[in-house]
């Protein structure tokens, strides 16, 4: 029977007047027991139905056999779920980007058949030239990229039930000669870059810096003096001394990040140099050793580095005004150590022609135009490219330089890929494994940034980073993203590529 928990009272003068509580009390706060109230029992005003063994006996079956239901119902979704055909089902994307004329097969590894349907016009389905194609799905599903275009790829069971829709986008084929060869890096930014304060000293003894009353920080780009353009350091120190001797200020237009704006600027006479100074240091052109990462032959243009070149002072990025790229012969390596990278001592070569200019700096290289493929490559032959999500953790081999101008051919492994849908540096991790290399270099040096890398048949990225602590480990970025900032990978809308 149910019971319900009342207060009774707990003596016998409180439980003479027990007639006068109200029904309120009757069913008081519990804290109430504390003071003279037990919890007493009322009968409720029904009797529920007595079970008899039999009974109960059904019910616990009953509910025995719900569990065992469960059960087996979860274990056949686990069994699913671990399937081949799910597991094919799960991993394919919702959407897939094929370059022209180079075909495609899909598994799903399902024991069914299935109608294909898509636009003929952008791709065909296991050869036929039909919209509406029937399919086997336990075999292998072949699409064949035809011309440029989005068109949806739907499956339906059984011609009916839909089962898997693919978007689709066809671009035009692009094949590039993959690099390798050590180039020398020549760039003239596009203005006076500020590395530095100067203090001058004063006919008062006081030293200060007139670039840093002028607000001008460190990586601040000096675009403009007095109206006129200025990208030649040679000419800053006559400019000042004039506007120093007739006592006027500089007008300067400046260039920070993205941002412009205009200052002015009073030279100050050093006493100690007698001269008329800014007080600052300035740099106005940069040069290194890198790797040449591809030349994209039909559209004469190349990718180098892949990452972006930054003033050795202030770490900022160089907004290039001009450049070129030369001839360049490794000497020497210093091998890389824990803690301590190595690097590629090569020299430009004397007589040595330009390769060709520098007009883009990046964070994924530099970019220029090239006129004919650079002496010493590995393969003359264009290689197809692959799009970021290609690429794939495993074996992988790198184009590099280790003597003189020979380009060699190491293998690595590409332990982590990093799913990006949009330009971003640090694609993957990869680790030296060729132990030729690993004997010669120690793992990844400076002047390898820009080495392609390819797997597959595929050039897929370049060498940009290495770890201080394992310079046997560093990082890569995708080509796809080098090829964007190169001006010559294709959306399906594109009909024709063009030249940065």
């Amino acid at each position: 029977m149910h019971k319900k928990c009342l207060l009774w009272p707990n003596n016998e003068k409180t439980r003479n007047g027990a007639k006068k509580q109200t029904k309120r009390k009757l069913f008081g706060n519990i804290k109430e027991a504390r003071h003279g109230y037990l919890i007493g029992t009322l009968s409720a005003t029904y009797k529920e139905p007595v079970q008899t063994v039999g009974e109960r006996e059904n019910l616990y079956q009953k509910h025995s056999r719900k569990r065992r239901l469960g059960l087996v119902v979860v274990l056949m979704l686990c069994i699913a779920v671990c399937s081949t055909p799910f597991q094919h089902f799960a991993k394919f994307p919702n959407q897939l980007r094929l370059f022209q004329g180079q075909a495609v097969s899909l598994h799903y590894a399902m024991p069914v058949h299935a109608q294909g349907s898509l636009n003929p016009q952008v791709a065909g389905i296991n050869g036929s030239n039909h919209a509406s194609v029937r399919v086997d799905l336990s075999q292998p599903l072949s699409i064949q990229p035809k011309h440029s275009g989005v068109t949806n790829l739907k499956l339906k069971l059984f011609g009916k039930i839909p089962f898997k829709t693919v978007r689709l986008q066809v671009v035009p084929d692009l094949r590039v000669v993959p690099g390798g060869q050590t180039i020398g890096v020549k760039v003239k930014s596009a203005g006076i870059m500020v590395v530095g304060h100067h203090l001058v000293q004063t006919k008062t003894n006081a030293k200060v810096s007139p670039g840093e009353e002028a607000k001008l920080r460190l990586g601040d780009l000096i675009v403009e003096i007095n109206g006129q353009a200025c990208n030649d350091i040679s000419k800053i120190a006559p400019i000042a001394e004039t506007a120093g001797r007739n006592g006027s200020a500089l007008q300067l237009l400046v260039q920070r990040g993205k941002e412009r704006f205009k200052t002015s600027l009073n030279p100050a006479f050093d006493e100690e140099d007698k001269a008329w100074r800014l007080g600052l240091y300035i740099r106005d052109s940069a040069a290194g050793v890198g790797t040449l990462t591809f030349y994209a032959p039909d559209q004469g243009v190349y990718g180098a580095l892949g990452h972006v070149i930054t003033d050795m002072d202030t770490q900022s990025p160089i907004v290039v005004g001009s450049g070129e790229i030369l001839q360049s012969s490794v000497n020497s390596i210093s091998k890389s150590q824990n803690g301590e990278p190595g690097e590629k001592r090569a020299n430009i070569i004397k007589g040595g022609r330009t390769l060709g200019s520098v007009e883009r700096n990046t964070p994924f290289g530099i970019f220029g135009q090239m006129k004919e493929l650079p002496e010493h490559a590995y393969n003359p032959e264009p290689m197809p490219v692959a799009f970021a999500e290609e690429v794939k953790e495993g074996p992988a081999q790198i184009l590099t330089v280790v003597e003189k101008q020979k380009v060699e051919r190491f293998n690595i492994e590409i332990v982590h890929v990093a799913k990006q849908s949009s330009p971003a540096t640090k694609g993957m991790v990869i680790k030296i494994t060729d132990p030729k290399l690993l004997e010669r270099t120690g793992g990844i040096v400076q002047g390898m940034s820009g080495s392609p890398i390819i797997q597959n048949g595929k050039l897929v990225g370049a060498v940009t980073h290495v770890f201080v602590n394992d310079p046997s480990s560093g990082y890569g970025c995708f080509i796809e993203w080098m090829l964007q900032d190169a001006g010559i990978m294709l959306n399906a809308d594109q009909a024709t590529s063009k030249a940065v």
